[in-house]
């Protein structure tokens, strides 16, 4: 059985992959994102889209 990548993160896993499909699919930098989302009613910092992005970007792209 294959281990949930989600699960060491309190935000939810469909907030973590608005975020980091947000900042990969459209030419948007971590402040862009971090604006759009709390203009969605979500209240996450730069750098934790940052450490999304680092930590998924592959596991999405497959």
């Amino acid at each position: 059985m294959a281990k949930n990548p989600f699960r060491c993160f309190k935000t939810s896993p469909e907030i973590i992959q608005l975020g980091v499909l947000m900042h990969v699919r459209f030419p948007l930098s971590l402040r862009n994102v971090e604006d759009l989302l709390h203009k969605r009613g979500i209240d996450i910092c730069h750098e934790s889209v940052r450490h999304w992005v680092d930590r998924f970007g592959t596991y999405f792209a497959h």
